[in-house]
């Protein structure tokens, strides 16, 4: 018996040097140390100059520590935005930057001091930014590699720094805009102070977290009301911040709300046993709200001397039948009441009035508030209506000044202890007769400083502010940034309805820091009006000395050098305070875009994309500049992502040790791997990332990977002389092109959109159903067997250079390193696939008559391999080649059985499938009925073969 012919030799298997695995940790630096070589970014600049502009603006992420997977994602769709436009055929700059001012630089270098045992501010202040500036530009520099390593593309060796001196003077000068606009005001106002940082704080620097706070319920006597009734009985107060007690300058009622003067018998009662009051025991009369009363006095037993802890409100009987008197809100009118502190004589002394509040609640407490102006908005506010000025009275470290009479130099007020129960605040006022209740169970929210994570406060001091409501000829700032919001797109929408509730009800903008390390407020303050001086001349010679010495050309030694020979340096007071570094980075429109050292880039910017919490940082921060200078917003549209969370969706934390760091991603699976991740979750909303989740990522890159080997193979010796007009090709041809348009125009939608999720959804879909388990599969006979001159097999192959130049221009903006390889291993002498524009596909191929008979045979293909399968599992066959399938409908001219893989279809019979009796030809392995024995050849393959 003579051995089968091996006919191996003659089939045309796809050949690629283009390996299966991809080693991308190992590929990646060799492909970024090329595009350097090649000067890339400036290559592709100058390809693209002169054509149509899209710009975006990159916000600066801190100098201040190695890349996190938020700034990965961040630059992973900053560049996929740039590098899809770019694909469109525009030109779309990058330039890259840094904040590199601010507490969060200065924090940094304040705990290299602390290690040191070495306190900042015995530093010169030039010495102690010079270290600040050194310790920026470290991360700056090392960021920069790990944003390379990604495979951005950007202007990486001449990126914006908010600390070089021409950008810190474009900033002096947007300052001085405000200034000479009148829209720059210097006033005490209670902002959010941190005590442990000295220093006030924006709210975007501001983080909430729940925190359990002591509470007290305090009693005012009343000393004066035209109510006699309620002269001698006392207005309980609740809070939860005692320290503002010792600050405290009159209580706010609500005009609406029913108050009531309840007969408590026990409050100041001594205690026998079992709970027996003395026979004695003193009456006090309480002024409170009456929705209130029952919740104080559940409050009330944790103070009682010797009362009984089980008592509960029964213990009290019926307190409607104590009330001595019943009113509105609106009666106490005239009320004044004195300190609980008041023999420490002095501000203790004088009584206090008590006010209408609109804003009095009976939500909880005891519907009276006190009011300390230093430490609260509305407290301010009311007071200031009444001529009541705050008194300063606690220092910047938190604690009260020296000379004040209660608790001076003690502190500091943000220490649980301090605000205890058994602290020094409760023990005074108990001792004073004046505390009702107080206990350390209240939990609730409360702002802590983003940065040192300790607890802000409210707390009054003279602040630069910018106003938000002073009307000027085109409007108040407020009334601009709202018509800049609703002019802007947001992507996703609910984006403007976040940012459009923050700046409808923000307050005035804080622009002052107490800090060293920052753009200075560069204005001279005339000692006796209080006026800021407004001289343009003296402006530009601050303007030139800041940008020739940066921002330490603000010193006393040039303040008369500043101010010339018109004015005298005693006559004025040089502001010291820094800028808020919100300020900083909203100016950068200014000195990136419109300062000409980038001449590519143009003002304003197409799109700003930054994470959601800036809607109260730098979307924010950059709209109220520019409408302050300009009138409107900087950017057309702002684009916004969600945060990463763990795999099981909590937030990453070192503690929790359920962190991923990109850096180590990328040396184990590469920055492919990671980009494709970025891209494929719905980075809009909150999103997660984890070891099965990168798992299915690399899964997914690997059918990627493994079609573009396909296309590489197949395409093996593939020239022009083999391309056949599309009207020539087979329908199934034809209905791939179809596919293949449809597809791009829903791409060009998802760019416009930034819908990145659908836009990679779509590209893996379309490589994975329609091309390899669809269109692949199917013509892999035809590609193997058919001979190099078969129409069928060059309209096939001609398809595949069209799929070719489509996909790896589609994939090139979300896999950057493996699209370069692809296209250097089909084309090593030409230049870079990102060089490409948009891939040319002919509207013309969309052809929904002849889509909608193919999704039907498709339909039908599926019922087909469902009834196969099972005889392959049941080992009837070995694979579907051997089958002959029933079907009962006609197909026309289209060959089903080259469609479904199988040996023959008959048409017109009811649905089914068998094993054939055909033999199998021993080159294609078809089993045909022209096949006289297995392994002799099927009449194609015998003319093949003969050539």
């Amino acid at each position: 018996m003579t051995d089968p012919i091996d006919y191996r030799d003659t089939v045309f298997l796809p050949k690629t040097d283009f390996p299966m695995k991809a080693g991308l940790p190992q590929k990646e630096p060799g492909i970024l140390a090329r595009w350097q070589e090649q000067d890339f970014y400036a290559n592709l600049r100058n390809r693209r100059r002169g054509r149509e502009k899209f710009i975006l603006h990159d916000g600066p992420p801190y100098a201040n520590g190695d890349m996190h997977i938020g700034h990965a994602l961040n630059h992973i769709l900053k560049d996929m935005v740039v590098r899809t436009q770019t694909l469109l055929g525009k030109d779309a700059p990058y330039v890259p930057g840094w904040d590199c001012h601010g507490l969060p630089i200065e924090w940094k270098v304040e705990e290299q001091y602390r290690k040191k045992k070495l306190n900042k501010d015995e530093v010169p202040a030039v010495e102690f930014r010079a270290e600040c500036r050194a310790y920026a530009q470290h991360w700056v520099d090392t960021q920069r590699e790990q944003l390379k390593r990604l495979g951005i593309n950007a202007d990486w060796d001449n990126p914006y720094l908010t600390m070089d001196f021409q950008a810190e003077a474009t900033i002096v000068s947007e300052l001085l805009k405000f200034a000479e606009s009148g829209q720059l005001y210097r006033g005490a106002k209670p902002v959010m102070w941190s005590p442990v940082e000295k220093t006030a704080l924006a709210e975007a620097e501001v983080e909430y977290e729940d925190i359990t706070s002591t509470q007290i319920d305090v009693a005012f006597e009343i000393v004066e009301s035209p109510i006699a009734e309620l002269v001698g009985a006392n207005a309980v107060i609740w809070t939860t911040t005692p320290w503002t007690i010792p600050v405290n300058q009159a209580i706010a009622y609500g005009p609406d709300v029913e108050y009531v003067l309840w007969a408590d018998s026990v409050s100041q009662a001594q205690w026998v046993g079992d709970g027996q009051a003395m026979p004695n025991a003193s009456v006090r009369y309480l002024l409170i709200a009456e929705p209130l009363l029952l919740q104080f006095l559940d409050r009330q037993q944790t103070i009682g001397e010797g009362r009984p802890s089980s008592a509960g409100l029964e213990w009290y009987g019926d307190p409607v039948q104590s009330f001595k008197w019943r009113g509105k809100g609106s009666d106490l009118a005239g009320t004044m009441v004195r300190h609980p502190m008041h023999e420490l004589g002095g501000f203790f002394e004088k009584p206090r009035p008590m006010l209408a509040g609109d804003f009095v609640t009976t939500d909880s407490g005891t519907g009276l508030v006190h009011m300390a102006p230093d430490h609260g908005e509305d407290d301010f506010d009311l007071c200031k209506a009444n001529g009541i000025e705050p008194v300063f009275a606690v220092e910047g470290d938190g604690k009260y000044r020296a000379d004040w009479l209660w608790l001076g130099g003690d502190g500091s007020v943000i220490n649980p202890k301090f605000n205890a129960p058994d602290g020094p605040i409760c023990a005074a006022l108990h001792d004073a007769g004046g505390l009702l209740a107080a206990s350390a169970d209240y939990k609730h929210s409360y702002p802590h400083s983003w940065r040192s994570k300790a607890k802000v406060i409210y707390r009054c001091t003279p602040q630069w502010f910018v106003p938000m409501d002073k009307a000027r000829a085109d409007g108040t700032l407020r009334e601009k940034a709202m018509t800049a919001i609703s002019e802007t797109r947001w992507v996703p929408e609910k984006g403007q309805n976040r940012i459009t509730a923050m700046v409808e009800g923000r307050p005035d903008w804080v622009l002052s820091r107490q800090r060293a390390w920052g753009v200075p407020i560069t204005l001279f303050v005339d000692r006796k009006s209080g006026q800021y001086l407004c001289d343009a001349g003296v402006n530009a010679r601050i303007i030139a000395g800041i940008r020739e010495n940066g921002v330490d050309g603000w010193s006393d030694e040039r303040a008369q050098a500043y101010l010339g020979s018109e004015y005298a340096l005693a006559d004025y007071e040089r502001v010291t305070d820094i800028l808020d570094v919100w300020f900083d980075s909203g100016c950068t429109h200014a000195f990136v875009l419109e300062s000409g050292r980038w001449p590519d880039l143009q003002w304003p910017a197409d799109l700003y994309l930054e994470g959601s919490d800036q809607h109260r940082g730098w979307f924010q921060s950059s709209l109220l500049q520019s409408c302050g200078t300009q009138g409107r917003a900087p950017y057309n549209a702002v684009l916004t992502h969600g945060f990463t969370m763990d795999q099981k969706g909590m937030k990453m934390s070192k503690s929790l040790g359920n962190t991923i760091n990109p850096l180590d991603l990328m040396r184990d699976s590469g920055a492919d791997i990671l980009r494709l991740w970025a891209l494929t979750v719905d980075f809009t909303e909150d999103h997660r990332i984890g070891k099965e989740i990168l798992q299915g990522v690399s899964d997914q890159y690997r059918k990627l990977r493994n079609t573009f080997r396909y296309l590489l193979g197949a395409l093996d010796g593939f020239s022009d002389a083999e391309k056949v007009a599309v009207a020539d090709m087979p329908e199934l041809e034809r209905y791939m092109l179809h596919l293949l348009a449809d597809m791009d125009a829903k791409l060009k939608v998802a760019v416009n959109d930034f819908d990145f999720n659908t836009y990679v959804r779509l590209l893996t879909e379309f490589c994975n159903e329609d091309l390899s388990a669809f269109f692949f599969d199917i013509r892999k006979d035809c590609l193997y067997c058919d001979a190099p001159t078969d129409p069928k097999r060059m309209a096939y192959r001609t398809v595949l250079d069209i799929l070719f130049h489509a996909l790896v221009r589609y994939a090139a903006p979300v896999l950057v390193f493996t699209s370069e390889e692809v296209w250097q291993t089909r084309f090593p002498d030409e230049d870079s696939v990102h060089f490409s524009d948009w891939p040319e596909v002919d509207a013309g191929w969309v052809d929904k008559i002849l889509a909608v008979k193919w999704v039907d045979i498709r339909g039908t293909r599926m019922l087909a391999n469902e009834l196969i399968e099972p005889m392959r599992r049941n080992k009837e066959i070995g694979s579907s080649l051997e089958v002959e399938y029933n079907y009962p409908g006609d197909p026309g001219e289209i060959d089903l059985a080259e469609i479904f893989i199988v040996s023959a279809v008959h048409h017109g019979r009811e649905t089914g499938a068998v094993k054939t009796t055909n033999h199998k030809c021993g080159r294609c392995w078809r089993h045909l009925p022209e096949v006289l024995d297995d392994g002799a050849l099927c009449g194609r393959c015998a003319d093949v073969v003969g050539g």
